[in-house]
This record gives structure tokens, sequence and C-alpha cells, in this order.
């Protein structure tokens, strides 16, 4: 049986906190600790590679593919390619 989920990333290129995907609490930015309008994404990525030649889109599909224990063509990335928001499918077929 396959399962698909479609995900909303935060994506921060060129962060010294990378790799790490962190979870958003609803209303809260991350990093913040006061609450504010909720962001678009449910998932904020750090990621140490830059956003050059696609080397941070390579690496964000490394790393969710490891973070959600699917291999790396299970990650594909739908919309948002040139933008730090992407939405992303997984596809386990487990």
């Amino acid at each position: 049986m396959t399962r698909t989920v479609n995900l909303t990333v935060h994506v921060k290129p060129g962060s010294r906190k990378g790799p790490l995907v962190t979870v958003d609490e609803p209303g809260q930015a991350p990093g913040d600790a006061m609450p504010h309008a909720p962001t678009d994404a449910p998932l904020t990525v750090f990621l140490q590679q830059r956003a050059v030649e696609g080397a941070a889109n390579d690496a964000l599909v490394k790393l969710l593919a490891k973070h959600f224990g699917v291999s790396t063509s299970a990650v594909t990335i739908v919309r948002g390619h040139a933008s730090r928001i992407k939405h992303v499918r997984i596809e386990d077929d487990s």
C-alpha cells in the first residue's frame, strides 16, 4: 500500500544550525518566544548548503528522506524550486 504525504516546508539555506528539521507550532515562527500570525509552513528545515545550482534542494530531499525513513526517490519537490517555501510530496511504499 502506498501512502502519500504532502508537506509545506520553510527552507533556510546557508544556516549554521543545519542540517535540522523542526516542527512549527501554529501561531509561532521558528525561534520566536512570542506568538504572532501563523506561518504557512508546518516544518522549518535549516540547511548548511546555499541556494546555488540546486544544492539546497538536493540537501532538502536527502534530509527529509532521512528524517522520514524513506528513500530519496520517495521525496519530490512539487512546487517552489526557487522559493524558500516549498511543497513536498513523500510517497512511502511500505
